[in-house]
């Protein structure tokens, strides 16, 4: 038996940080040394592995991905409470529901999408479940079907907060996703906003955290205020999409993977629970 921390060598930490990096597009510098070995040790011991290198194989080695998501669900961060940013909450109640819904055909909300992406245990996507119902009431309108799609890495935080799954079919007029890209490098960041527009209406409008940014250059979206976004194209319009988003925990092959479809896999690997209102 050993007690205390183990320690982590140079390069057993860039195996790890070339792994994460590599299946979520999670971009752990030098200066996440600390919060890797502070983070994993637990779970080592549990594991009975005496080092870092012995974790390490067994992840790589491990087929059914389960490994690599426990990996994941201790690196990734999951900090999140009610009502942050609430400069979006006023925005969203002030400009962007009473705007999205003016641009859908009979100002139905049930043909309302909003994804919260990176939703950690929840409270963000339930307070904006609590805004859409205050709405729903001020303007005297029913309210109910799925509306918000909530997504997140880490399945400990999704068993706190999940409801149902689905997959959505349509594309989304809001997507929330604060204080995530945070975690990437510059090229997955603006490979993830191709992938948001692309999810999005014309129109529709993206929420980051008020530490990122998409620079105001941007071919995709125009500038609203800090941290808010609206997608070049005209007013949001509804139409059927035949495109199906595929949300799932399945986990893509590490081997051909390419730096350059990041996003696609972070779309697609992150698990995701579905409000029913």
């Amino acid at each position: 038996m050993w007690y205390g921390l183990l320690d982590i060598s140079d390069k057993e930490f860039q195996d790890i940080s070339r792994l994460v990096y590599k299946r979520f597009g999670i971009y752990l510098t030098d200066k996440k040394v600390t919060l890797v070995k502070g983070r994993l040790n637990k779970l080592i011991r549990e594991k009975g592995y005496t080092s870092f290198s012995q974790y390490y194989k067994a992840v790589t080695d491990d087929t059914s991905g389960v490994e690599l998501l426990g990996l994941v669900d201790k690196i990734s961060t999951n900090h999140t409470y009610f009502y942050r940013e609430k400069d979006h909450c006023a925005a969203l109640r002030g400009t962007i529901l009473p705007e999205t819904l003016d641009g859908i055909p009979g100002r139905d909300l049930k043909e309302l999408r909003i994804w919260c992406a990176g939703c950690a245990s929840g409270e963000e996507a339930y307070t904006l479940a609590i805004e859409l119902l205050e709405f729903a009431q001020r303007e005297n309108l029913p309210l109910s079907g799925k509306i918000i799609l909530a997504t997140d890495i880490s399945l400990s935080a999704l068993e706190a907060a999940v409801q149902e799954r689905f997959p959505f079919k349509k594309k989304f007029h809001m997507i929330f996703c604060r204080n995530v890209m945070i975690y990437f490098d510059k090229l997955t960041k603006d490979r993830l906003a191709e992938q948001f527009s692309e999810m999005l209406y014309p129109g529709g409008h993206l929420f980051i955290g008020h530490s990122e940014s998409l620079g105001r250059d941007s071919s995709a979206f125009e500038y609203r205020q800090p941290a808010l976004y609206k997608k070049r194209g005209g007013v949001t319009t509804w139409k059927r999409l035949t495109y199906v988003l595929t949300l799932d925990a399945e986990i893509p092959e590490t081997n051909g993977v390419d730096v350059s479809a990041q996003a696609d896999i972070i779309c697609r690997s992150w698990g995701f629970f579905l409000f029913r209102l």
